[in-house]
């Protein structure tokens, strides 16, 4: 499909596993400007980004020297334990052989070569980019690289059947008003009806939605509410950690979730949450995270409230019948860096209600 909306960066998919696989420097080896947003944005989640600042000069005669140098100023200066060098479509168009500079610079620190740019139109491209010489390097297994693709097909089928790239073009959408939202979902819970909470999240943006599960259970601890959450031990080193922080965070709050999968099979849970939903019948559900997961046959007859972080979610969630739709507005930069449960929009509308 030819998207004429904004899409997600390959080159800023690679940066963020590179902080999943336990890299705490990472150089983008290019202008300085590329990704600036993103690489301002990991450093608050512990991973310092710097830049070789590619010019004018560097486009004509190439910017190997200039790598060199700043690999070797990266061990110096800050020790790290895991470097990661980032392609950008600079580094791709005058060829640049990343892994020869790593090699050159003389460095004892473990390092890899991301060898990716832009110019892909799913963003997934940029993870296996990262992946892959991790597992060269035996930052991973081969057998999970192999669930890692999987994961990554899946998520990518579910964003073209039912996600934010199921169209050319959707409307960015601010979703229902959640005093609203949250309203309805409280004559449910007070009607005594029987609910489900289900959390599928990806990754840390998990820390902001299960506060939405939180959120419900305060309202009525004593309701026939079932709660599940992606939160198993599986993944990468960061994904596990956050996962166990959550599960911490929800159990100091006296719920402890069926587990259904780990934070980072979001996009491959949807049939099994789905016959979860059918097995229960519930007359109500909430699924925080990504809701689109979920095919529609399981959710008919079900009153869905659906919490999602992307305006451009809001649309094709309608479309598939779910009923009331909220937006968790700027989730993502409020949960890099914490290893806690942070408040949600939503789960803070809940509380004022009560």
């Amino acid at each position: 499909m030819q998207y004429i909306q904004p899409r997600p960066s390959s080159i800023v998919a690679a940066l963020y596993t590179a902080r999943d696989l336990g890299c705490d420097l990472a150089i983008l080896h290019g202008p300085s400007g590329c990704s600036f947003k993103h690489a301002r944005l990991l450093e608050e989640d512990g991973l310092r980004v710097l830049t070789t600042s590619l010019g004018d000069n560097e486009f004509i005669f190439g910017g190997q020297d200039a790598l060199e140098r700043v690999l070797r100023y990266a061990e110096e200066t800050f020790s790290p334990s895991r470097i990661a060098v980032v392609g950008t479509c600079v580094s791709m168009i005058i060829g640049e052989d990343m892994e020869a500079a790593i090699r050159d610079s003389g460095i004892h620190t473990p390092a890899i070569a991301m060898d990716i740019h832009a110019g892909f139109r799913e963003n997934i491209d940029g993870v296996m980019a990262a992946l892959r010489p991790a597992a060269d390097a035996g930052w991973i297994s081969v057998e999970e690289l192999d669930r890692q693709k999987r994961l990554l097909i899946g998520a990518n089928e579910v964003e073209r059947t039912r996600g934010a790239a199921c169209k050319p073009y959707i409307e960015p959408s601010r979703g229902d008003l959640k005093h609203i939202a949250a309203g309805r979902l409280l004559e449910c819970i007070g009607a005594g009806k029987k609910g489900l909470v289900i959390l599928n999240a990806k990754k840390e943006t998990a820390y902001m939605f299960a506060d939405i599960m939180v959120a419900v259970h305060e309202s009525s601890p004593e309701a026939d509410i079932r709660y599940y959450a992606n939160l198993s031990d599986l993944g990468l080193a960061k994904v596990r950690r956050d996962a166990e922080n959550i599960r911490n965070g929800l159990k100091a709050h006296d719920i402890e979730p069926i587990l259904t999968g780990a934070l980072d099979e979001y996009g491959v849970l949807g049939d099994a949450l789905g016959e979860i939903i059918q097995k229960a019948k519930p007359d109500f559900a909430v699924v925080a995270g990504v809701p689109h997961a979920i095919p529609p046959q399981y959710t008919e007859g079900v009153e869905m409230f659906s919490i999602t972080n992307g305006p451009r979610q809001v649309e094709p969630l309608r479309d598939i019948g779910h009923q009331h739709v909220v937006v968790e507005i700027d989730l993502h930069p409020k949960t890099l860096g914490v290893h806690e449960i942070v408040a949600s929009e939503f789960g803070e509308t809940i509380r004022s209600l009560l």
